[in-house]
């Protein structure tokens, strides 16, 4: 017999979650804090504009709706470095030029909701949880008007991100683990509009980056024509948050570091003082479910900081999981979730660390020449040895090998590329033979540490 599901958000998980258990049968009720972000004005200044990837297309394609999104999304086909002395570099993210998606967070959930209710699941909006007590599976839920409603779930999925209800009840039980780490850092939206004629001011198909250091301005680009921008800046210290308070601090510090973005901001004032300064952080919980009743998935077992775009796609993959482990055990939802969370639980940890790490990679190393070069030698070696050799990167974004077995790989292809590098020039080494054998051997090496590792698609 199926279960009746009730899903805790509306956010993008828990509404593509909606539509793949809507397909299967399942009767679905949603549960969202917020007002309906379709009809409601919702301020903004907290988006981040989604990079979709491999992972995220996979999902959406599992539940019949890749081709519904690709009109929304822009192909990025690598990163376009803006240097202090206003030069620029382009860097490839794919040797195959693969590219990465921007796309709204806004338009996709309010698309993805709006599809979950076609299919027939339904949304209470303005409920906020607080509480679940996990013997009963009751939720407790405060309404607009200042009454509370108590609902009992049959099975509850947690999809309601970083601050969870479900994970904060996980969390005062008996038995589980759980962290939340914050970064020193926060971010703040900014905007960067088309020109008078509607056209974009910078180059369409990139994700722009303005390195510098310890902190960076990023810019993805929209469909009509604007630039969602990211200012990611310490909180407290000589350059910060804190030391921008007013109109000739802030005109200061970006005629400065940003000189050429700001020339493209004429909102930059409005939008520097109007949206808030948030704060990155990344959890950990364990364990991820609660017997058969109910479990965690998304934001709300792994939130993690946006450095390599994958916290929409690393919630999307949790629902392919489920989908393909659906397809396995059919209604049994104890070995469904037990082996949910041993499959998904180590690469959320995984991705949360490479998000970190690429955040130093974002902001420093990519206008390091060192660094430069050593990318240029990974997707020749991608090229040379297809079947043996695929960047950090490219198995983040363009495959769906598990996220555990990307970190684990890092070392390896670390030790690769200092032998490469040590040896001199690659590009001018790579035509000696006596080199050619030498990285021959390497790679051979490489490949015989990794391929004790577990490359199976995780979804």
């Amino acid at each position: 017999m199926s279960r009746k599901i009730s899903i805790l958000g509306a956010g993008l998980v828990g509404s593509l979650l909606a539509v793949i258990l809507r397909k299967r049968g399942y009767e679905v009720t949603i549960y969202e804090r917020r007002p309906d972000l379709r009809t409601a004005k919702i301020g903004v200044g907290r988006s981040i504009n989604l990079a979709t990837s491999a992972r995220g297309w996979k999902a959406l394609e599992l539940a019949g709706l890749k081709q519904e999104f690709e009109s929304i999304a822009i192909p990025m086909y690598g990163r376009y470095l803006h240097q202090m002395d206003g030069s620029h570099i382009t860097q490839a993210y794919s040797k195959n030029n693969e590219a990465i998606y921007s796309v709204s967070r806004g338009e996709l959930n309010k698309r993805l909701m709006s599809i979950a209710e076609n299919e027939g699941a339904t949304i209470h909006f303005e409920h906020r949880c607080s509480k679940v007590d996990l013997q009963k599976n009751e939720l407790t839920f405060h309404l607009p008007d200042g009454t509370e409603q108590k609902v009992v779930a049959d099975l509850l999925l947690g999809a309601d991100g970083a601050f969870s209800a479900l994970r904060d009840s996980y969390a005062h039980s008996d038995r589980v683990n759980t962290t939340q780490n914050y970064l020193e850092y926060g971010y703040k939206e900014l905007n960067i509009p088309p020109d008078a004629n509607g056209n974009m001011r910078m180059e369409r198909n990139y994700l722009h980056i303005w390195p510098r250091g310890k902190f960076m301005l990023i810019a993805l680009p929209n469909m009509d024509g604007s630039f969602t921008c990211t200012l990611f800046l310490p909180f407290e210290g000589d350059v910060s948050f804190a030391n921008l308070h007013t109109e000739d601090q802030v005109k200061a510090f970006f005629g400065h570091y940003f000189k050429d973005a700001m020339e493209m901001m004429p909102t930059l004032m409005e939008d520097f003082f109007a949206n808030p300064t948030s704060s990155l952080v990344t959890t950990t919980v364990f364990p991820w479910h609660f017997g058969d009743r109910n479990a965690l998935i998304g934001d709300a077992a792994h939130a993690i900081v946006p450095f390599y775009g994958q916290g929409m796609n690393a919630g999307f993959e949790d629902c392919s999981v489920l989908s393909r482990l659906m397809d396995k055990h059919g209604n049994d939802w104890t070995t469904i979730l037990n082996e949910y969370e041993i499959m998904r639980k180590p690469n959320g940890d995984a991705v949360g660390k490479l998000a970190l790490l690429n955040f130093v990679e974002m902001r420093d190393k990519v206008a390091d020449s060192k660094f430069l070069e050593r990318k240029k030698i990974e997707k020749d070696l991608g090229l040379k040895f297809p079947d043996k050799f695929i960047s950090i990167y490219e198995m983040v974004s363009f495959s769906h090998i598990p996220y555990d077995t990307t970190i684990r790989c890092i070392e390896a292809q670390d030790s690769l590329l200092q032998n490469i590098m040590n040896e001199g020039d690659y590009f001018t080494n790579i035509h000696n033979p006596e080199f050619e054998k030498k990285l021959n051997n390497w790679v051979a090496g490489y490949h015989e540490t990794v391929q004790l590792f577990d490359f199976g698609n995780e979804a």
